[in-house]
C-alpha cells in the first residue's frame, strides 16, 4: 500500500521499480497473493499489465484513483497529471453514458439470467459494466460477458479486460464449447448474470436493430432463466475523437424480462422468444429515434 504504488523506487533508485519488486516477491514461497494500492493512471505501463496477465500471485485488480479534471487544481494536489490527460483516458473508451432506463428490469430478477443486447462497438460490454459495477458490489452477483476468441489477443489494457473481467470464450473449438457450456450453465445456476450478442457480429455505430441469431435463446430455455433484452441507442455529443468525428452519448435501456411459453415445445419456445426480443428492440429504436424501423429506403 502506497499513496501511489507504481512510483515505488524512484526514490531508492531513481527510476520505477514495480515490476521488480512484483517479481521478487512472487518468488517467496510464503507469499500467497500481492494485490497493488493505488496505481495511478500516467504510471501503468505494458510491463504491468503483463505481471497482471501473467502472474498468479498477482491480484487481478488496479484502484485507479482520478482526483479532478481541474489542471490547476492536479496540480495544487501535485499531482503529475492533468486534466486533459485524464480526459483523454476517459475519452479513449470512446462511450459516453447519457441515460439508463429500466435498470430494475434486470436488478429485479431473482435467478440467473441472459442480457442481450445490440452489439455497435469493441468496447460497449464496459459501459454495461460500469453501469452495474454500484449493483455488482451489493449484490454479490457476477456479470460475465461472452465475446469471441480473437478478442483475447488485443493488447494493452482492454485486452488485459478482456482475458480477465469475466468473460467466456465464443470459439470454434469443440472442446473449448465443451467447457464453455459447463461453465455458463454453472454461472447461471448460481443466479449469475450473462452477456450475450444475439446479433452475433459487430457494426461499429450501427443504429438499427438486426436479425437475432438462436444461440442465447437455446441456452435461456436449457437452463430455464430469463432473457432481458438490453438496447443501446445513440447520438452525437459535442465532443470530437481523435478522427475528427463526434463522440457519441448512449442511452441504455432494460427491458422487462422474456421467460419461455411452457405451452409450447422447445422449437417454438426459440423463435418465440426471439421475436419478442427482436420486437422489444424494435419498439425502443422506433420511440428514440421518431422512426419507422426499415432497412431499405426508396
Amino acid at each position: 500500500v502506497a499513496q501511489d504504488v507504481t512510483r515505488y523506487g524512484t526514490d531508492l533508485y531513481g527510476k520505477a521499480t514495480l515490476c521488480e519488486l512484483i517479481k521478487k516477491l512472487s518468488a517467496l514461497e510464503n507469499v500467497q497473493s500481492i494485490r497493488l494500492l493505488y496505481c495511478y493512471p500516467d504510471m501503468i505501463d505494458n510491463e504491468l499489465i503483463e505481471q497482471l496477465s501473467n502472474n498468479n500471485k498477482l491480484v487481478k485488480y488496479l484502484d485507479i484513483p482520478l482526483q479532478h479534471a481541474s489542471s490547476s487544481v492536479l496540480k495544487r494536489m501535485n499531482r503529475k497529471s492533468n486534466g486533459e490527460s485524464i480526459r483523454k483516458l476517459i475519452k479513449k473508451k470512446k462511450l459516453i453514458i447519457k441515460e439508463i432506463i429500466g435498470l430494475y428490469n434486470l436488478t429485479s430478477t431473482s435467478t440467473g439470467c441472459i442480457i442481450t443486447c445490440n452489439h455497435f462497438n469493441p468496447f460497449d460490454n464496459f459501459a454495461l459494466h460500469e453501469i452495474l459495477y454500484d449493483y455488482i458490489k451489493k449484490s454479490k452477483r457476477r456479470f460475465y460477458k461472452v465475446i469471441k476468441e480473437g478478442n483475447y489477443s488485443f493488447k494493452g489494457l482492454y485486452g488485459y479486460f478482456f482475458r480477465h473481467c469475466e468473460t467466456l470464450p465464443l470459439s470454434t473449438n469443440f472442446d473449448t464449447m465443451r467447457k464453455f457450456t459447463s461453465s455458463l450453465k454453472t454461472i447461471l445456476e448460481n443466479k449469475h448474470m450473462v452477456l450475450i450478442y444475439p446479433e452475433q457480429s459487430m457494426w461499429y455505430n450501427y443504429e438499427k436493430p438486426r436479425p437475432l441469431k438462436e444461440g442465447a435463446y437455446k441456452y435461456a430455455i436449457k437452463y430455464n432463466v430469463p432473457i432481458v433484452p438490453c438496447f443501446i441507442t445513440m447520438t452525437d455529443s459535442n465532443i470530437l475523437d481523435e478522427a475528427g468525428f463526434n463522440v457519441k452519448e448512449y442511452t441504455i435501456t432494460f427491458s422487462k424480462p422474456i421467460y419461455k411459453d411452457e405451452a409450447l415445445n422447445k422449437v417454438e419456445q426459440v423463435k418465440d422468444m426471439m421475436n419478442k426480443n427482436f420486437n422489444v428492440w424494435k419498439n425502443i429504436y422506433e420511440k428514440f429515434y421518431n422512426k419507422k424501423l426499415q432497412y431499405c429506403e426508396d
